[in-house]
């Protein structure tokens, strides 16, 4: 242990468990019973289990940015890299002689907008073959008439289906050439991304003094394709699946029942294989522990499980339109505000000579930054947001911060003081809008014929050099105006007057929205103070209204 710590120790080392769009409530050490977690919840019996933990910038690739770089990005970009006036904490970790490593299925993280997080990792292991992921150009022609895994309607079936688009091959998905060619469950992305954390640990960690691995596991994220015995686990005992080719692929969309877009059927059964996806990668992720218990790691390492959001499936809250709005079951991702469960996101640390227990403060992504800088007693060189959990860990403290902002570029901006949640929405019409970046990208679209839908501008003679908060490297500012395209995401032009405001304690379902009470005049000034303090661009709040 260190000699750096709140209380005088600090861990010697850090492992870090991102499993995507890990919902909270369906945890079992958070209360969820519908499926099992039992290597979370052994995980989570030497841990500290955070319960008010809240997401950042969203979705995928910004919430990595939380995380890795300590700053929120999604007031000034809706997605992309590291940028020129920026590092990753692997930067800073090198310079002080910490030994990083990578271990992922994630195809962001190797692709346009995501393609230089891993860079500065000490030595990284891509497990390819994962959603979107280009890894094969066809189907294995031996594994014809002997498949490893249920057959599976591919990545395009419900937009086909809902819009009626001709084409049996619109929307297919890498994934759906790529599940062809594993022959096993250890063959798939997420088992054997675990497998090669876990050989890490094993082979590589000893021979390194002072160490951090980052694992960031795909999974459970979609596709929900799994094996047998995981693959039928939860189906409808009355009404069994079958021999049915299996929903393996989520809609995003918003009232996939109550618009009649998926039967009830086609709904408990992709909820079902979210589970069995959930199932399965807790059973990897036991081997990982395992492994930290054959060492006998525990004493000298933190290890940290989170994840970038949530995943809607199913749940049910009210949406649409202002005046147009009603209660709808809830799919994906879609343009709608975090809703607790994508939002409310579970935390579990464990830290070396701290006892294991629940810890209530409110938390969020870029504090994982703060606390891994703070562990190995390194500064970031750019401005950040995070503030280190390390004293609430070492009994220190009991609070580190008053509010938590998040969202998605060109949408709602959120804040809560862990009991109120306010989602501002634009007001009038979705602009002034600007995206800052000197990387311009966004988040690739995967699937045949889909990614003509989604938009990116390139900058014009519009743009302007200007300067990030802290910074004094110039960066491409791009305005946009009414009729001009704007970046896939920015969809907040449907959410126009859209304002929500829960109480998250007494009513953790959000089934009253509590806009026009003085609570909201309050979660406005705060929502002020908030933006203040991260210099949020000029724009941000004029296109709030505020």
């Amino acid at each position: 242990m260190s000699e750096t710590g709140h209380d005088g120790t600090m861990p010697d080392n850090v492992v870090v468990v991102l499993l995507d769009s890990l919902n909270r409530h369906m945890v079992g050490a958070y209360g969820g019973t519908e499926f099992a977690t039992p290597n979370l919840d052994r995980f989570a019996a030497r841990s500290q289990r955070f319960t008010n933990h809240v997401t950042g910038s969203l979705p995928c690739m910004p919430a990595r940015h939380d995380i890795l770089c300590g700053a929120l990005d999604f007031l000034w970009k809706p997605w992309g890299s590291i940028e020129l006036w920026e590092e990753s904490i692997t930067a800073a970790l090198r310079r002080s002689g910490v030994t990083t490593m990578l271990v992922s299925d994630h195809p962001h993280l190797f692709e346009t907008g995501g393609e230089n997080y891993h860079t500065d990792f000490g030595g990284w292991d891509y497990v390819r073959g994962h959603e979107g992921d280009p890894w094969r150009t066809t189907i294995d022609p031996s594994a014809i008439g002997s498949p490893s895994l249920p057959a599976a309607r591919d990545g395009g079936w419900f937009l086909r289906e809902r819009f009626g688009v001709d084409g049996d091959r619109f929307g297919r998905r890498h994934y759906d050439d790529a599940r062809t060619w594993f022959r096993s469950e250890d063959d798939l992305p997420g088992p054997a991304t675990m497998r090669s954390a876990t050989d890490w640990i094993r082979r590589e960690a000893p021979a390194h003094e002072r160490w951090m691995l980052f694992v960031d596991e795909f999974d459970p994220h979609e596709p929900f394709d799994t094996t047998e015995p995981w693959a039928s686990m939860y189906d409808d005992p009355d009404d069994p699946w079958g021999d049915d080719p299996r929903l393996i692929w989520p809609p995003y969309t918003v009232g996939g029942v109550t618009t009649g877009a998926l039967t009830p059927r086609q709904a408990r059964h992709i909820r079902a294989n979210y589970g069995a996806k959930l199932s399965m990668i807790d059973h990897h992720f036991g081997r990982l522990l395992d492994q930290l218990d054959t060492d006998d790691l525990w004493d000298t390492t933190a290890v940290i499980v989170c994840t970038d959001h949530g995943h809607y499936l199913g749940d049910e809250r009210t949406a649409g339109r202002a005046g147009e709005e009603q209660r709808h079951d809830i799919w994906g991702k879609p343009m709608v505000p975090q809703f607790e469960p994508l939002g409310h996101t579970p935390l579990m640390i464990h830290w070396p000579g701290a006892d294991a227990g629940t810890c209530d403060a409110l938390t969020t992504n870029v504090d994982l930054n703060a606390t891994i800088a703070d562990a190995f007693g390194v500064t970031m060189q750019h401005r950040t947001h995070g503030r280190s959990m390390a004293p609430l860990l070492d009994g220190t403290a009991t609070s580190i911060r008053e509010w938590a902002i998040g969202g998605v570029f060109g949408n709602w901006v959120q804040v809560t003081d862990g009991r109120h949640k306010y989602a501002r929405a634009p007001v009038d019409e979705n602009f002034p809008m600007s995206m800052w970046s000197n990387r311009w990208s966004t988040m690739p679209v995967s699937g045949v014929g889909v990614a003509d839908f989604a938009s990116f501008p390139k900058p014009d003679r519009r743009a302007q050099l200007d300067f990030m908060p802290g910074s004094e490297v110039p960066v491409i500012r791009q305005p946009f105006e009414p009729g001009d395209t704007i970046p896939f995401w920015a969809g907040g032009a449907n959410a126009i007057g859209q304002h929500h405001l829960y109480d998250v304690v007494d009513d953790p379902d959000e089934a009253e929205n509590r806009c026009g009470e003085r609570t909201e005049s309050e979660m406005i000034d705060l929502l002020r103070t908030a933006l203040a303090d991260v210099e949020a661009p000029s724009d941000q709040l004029a296109r709030l209204g505020l």
